[in-house]
């Protein structure tokens, strides 16, 4: 089964550090700790992944983010992407032919997620029910040192 895996973008990104820095590619734009875990276990497991980004949709590694914002998927801001916008995407880059789903993200990305990606055979979020940032981060250094992936394969 062909699988994509969807990781946070993250508060952090490379303009907090390199303020002058102009564009950037996706793959190089978020710089904390949980985008970063998150990144080395898609590319463990997983293999392809996409950046989901409350301003910018869904990011593959080489799209272009140019600047830094601060916007997360909160209902009904105008400035967040809506579902439509998403799902435009997803076969404007030919997201559409991945039958599982891994969502590295958190509850409130799930009804989104679940829309966007309504034609995927299975989509999994192995991060649900996890008590915050520190047991996110935990499980994932367990699993990318034990080997041991959080999904179902």
């Amino acid at each position: 089964m062909k699988s994509l895996c969807i990781l946070p973008c993250g508060r952090k990104k490379i303009w907090d550090k390199q303020p002058e820095q102009g564009a950037v590619d996706a793959a190089d734009a978020y710089i904390g700790v949980l985008h970063r875990l998150c990144r080395q276990y898609a590319d463990l497991y997983v293999k392809e992944w996409v950046i989901i980004s409350g301003k910018h949709g869904l990011l593959q590694p080489n799209d272009t983010v140019p600047g830094n914002y601060d916007l997360t998927f909160q209902p009904n801001h105008p400035e967040v992407i809506t579902v439509e916008q998403l799902r435009e995407q997803v076969k404007a880059k030919q997201l559409d032919q991945f039958e599982r789903i891994i969502a590295l993200t958190g509850k409130k990305y799930q009804p989104v997620i679940n829309r966007v990606f309504s034609e995927a055979q299975d989509i999994q979020y192995p991060l649900l029910g996890t008590r915050g940032i520190g047991e996110i981060q935990h499980l994932l250094k367990e699993s990318i040192i034990s080997g041991k992936p959080l999904h179902h394969l």
